[in-house]
């Protein structure tokens, strides 16, 4: 997607005034942040649906300076999650969630985000949008029992495959190539008479990952690791009291056992 395009989105009626008094703000301060979510779903879909929160996406670095900017804004601030969302509540029900990365770890925030954000109009005021690249990759791992963004993917592709980065998207997946593989075969599925439109040359790449992968001889008992955990934090759980090893820990994630527990026990909270 060329950054040359424009969105404009104008605001639903729901829309309480202090989201756009909390965008001012945060330009009038100049710390980068991008709009994601559900506003970058209708952006590049035409679906919207109203939330009732606004997802901003930051670099980690400055998590803690978008906080305070909205603290002094007048919204009630907080880092229930250190590790990847920040919150500053509007009232009882809108939330500004602020991001920077996937509850799993697995889809951090950097500049590449922000080298590839098209300009946008939300709520008359001037942003910029989170990329359909990166929205489609932190989305993919979202496939809670309560949750699960895949329909929002397909529509992402139904809108725009053929403009998509695919060299960053699969560079973006990496080793989690078995994640956009999914999404894309499924992609196919709901709409069988669209699949073409994803570039031929991704689907042998992937083809050919999955061959090579089906190959390699079975790990031992001692290597066996659950990369369920990147795709929902409660449900693979048996599998890590079963003594199965959890993806998120290094050395192939990046989240340490305290920030794993904090994000247990906050199970069957509301989440961003």
């Amino acid at each position: 997607m060329g950054a040359e395009r424009s969105l404009s989105l104008g605001p639903p009626e729901a829309d309480p005034p202090t989201y756009p008094t909390a965008l001012r703000a945060l330009n009038a301060d100049g710390v980068p942040y991008l709009v994601g979510g559900a506003l970058a779903l209708a952006a590049y879909a035409g679906i919207r649906r109203n939330t009732k929160d606004l997802d901003l996406f930051v670099l980690p670095e400055d998590a803690r300076r978008v906080l305070e900017v909205l603290e002094r804004a007048g919204l009630h601030t907080e880092l229930p999650y250190p590790h990847w969302l920040g919150k500053a509540y509007c009232d009882a029900e809108h939330v500004v969630d602020v991001i920077f990365n996937a509850g799993n770890g697995a889809a951090p925030v950097d500049s590449e985000w922000f080298a590839h954000a098209p300009p946008a109009i939300v709520m008359n005021v001037p942003v910029a949008m989170c990329p359909p690249e990166e929205t489609l990759w932190s989305k993919a791992f979202v496939m809670e029992r309560e949750r699960f963004d895949g329909a929002d993917i397909a529509h992402l592709l139904l809108a725009s495959a053929e403009l998509l980065d695919w060299k960053r998207l699969l560079r973006r997946f990496g080793d989690n190539w078995r994640v956009l593989y999914a999404h894309l075969l499924l992609f196919g599925f709901a709409y069988p008479d669209e699949a073409h439109r994803v570039p031929g040359w991704v689907m042998r790449e992937l083809a050919e990952l999955l061959e090579s992968d089906s190959s390699r001889p079975p790990p031992s008992e001692s290597e066996h690791v659950c990369k369920g955990t990147l795709l929902s934090r409660e449900q693979y759980l048996p599998d890590l009291e079963r003594g199965w090893g959890d993806a998120r820990l290094p050395p192939l994630g990046t989240m340490t056992r305290e920030m794993i527990a904090i994000w247990t026990e906050a199970i069957g909270k509301r989440q961003g």
